[in-house]
């Protein structure tokens, strides 16, 4: 299994973070102990707007777990709860007046301990209430009505310690080969990943369904989008040439039919910002 390192520091998926920060308040949180090897961390995110706000993210091969209260979502007073699988597409949320979320990040492939009953692609690019998937559902008010942040963490361990996630070898591979895709950047090809594993193409494709909600090449595309999105915010002085070829694209056109086709936009357009 992949080591724990606390939660992630870099903003990848997230377009235009700048933006994004300038208008609300996010906040990364290590979850307790005995979850860190499942999740990547807890999400929070409060925000006060006098002016609607669109807020746009390319998803990780991550399932979440959404607590969110704000105009709009299901019962305002009382709140909401959902499990998102994995985003295939640009997510865009508009934010507008006030309203406050809590999420959880499980780590690629650590979800299936929380909900072994079904392969983990039944859930992906699906949006369900919380009742859908885990039984006892989860009360979003003790989640969401905590005004310090510590008892907001607190009340989501609690949620999740309960649900008792099973011990599985199977996700502890997955979560361990995602790892490897995301950190090395040598791994460019699907059948390389097979050969370093020892298993089939075929198998590893199994794998992923099962434990990830997508295939091996999503996830490794999906990581080169977020790693040139990341490029492109840095400022308009990028050599698309250049990191083309260093993320393992054939030329610089593949990548952007690729960063166009998932953002909507060119990289130039985001760099230009």
């Amino acid at each position: 299994m992949a080591g724990h390192e606390g939660p992630r520091r870099d903003t990848r998926g997230i377009v235009d973070a700048p933006e994004l920060f300038a208008h609300v308040q996010f906040r990364r949180r290590e979850p307790a102990p005995e979850l860190r090897a499942y999740l990547e961390h807890y999400w929070l995110i409060d925000w006060d707007l006098s002016q609607p706000y669109a807020s746009h993210l390319v998803p990780h091969p991550s399932v979440n777990l959404v607590f969110e209260r704000y105009a709009g979502c299901g019962d305002e007073d009382a709140g909401y709860a959902e499990v998102s699988g994995i985003g295939l597409e640009l997510f865009t949320q508009k934010l507008e007046g006030r309203g406050r979320v809590c999420g959880v990040q499980f780590r690629p492939g650590g979800f299936r301990p929380f909900a072994p009953g079904a392969p983990v692609a039944r859930w992906t690019g699906r949006r369900l209430p919380v009742a859908d998937v885990f039984a006892p559902p989860a009360p979003p008010a003790a989640v969401l009505d905590p005004e310090a942040e510590d008892d907001r963490v607190a009340a989501l361990d609690a949620y999740l310690l309960a649900l008792g996630p099973e011990p599985d070898p199977r996700a502890d591979l997955a979560m361990a080969l995602v790892d490897l895709v995301r950190t090395d950047r040598s791994v460019l090809r699907v059948d390389g990943l097979a050969r370093a594993e020892g298993v089939s193409a075929r198998s590893l494709q199994r794998l992923f369904a099962a434990y990830v909600g997508v295939g091996p090449k999503w996830v490794i595309l999906r990581y080169r989008i977020h790693e040139a999105l990341e490029r492109a915010g840095a400022g308009p002085d990028v050599d698309w040439a250049a990191l083309a070829a260093d993320l393992g694209y054939s030329d610089q056109a593949h990548l952007v039919r690729d960063f166009t086709a998932t953002l909507g936009v060119p990289p130039t357009a985001l760099g230009a910002r």
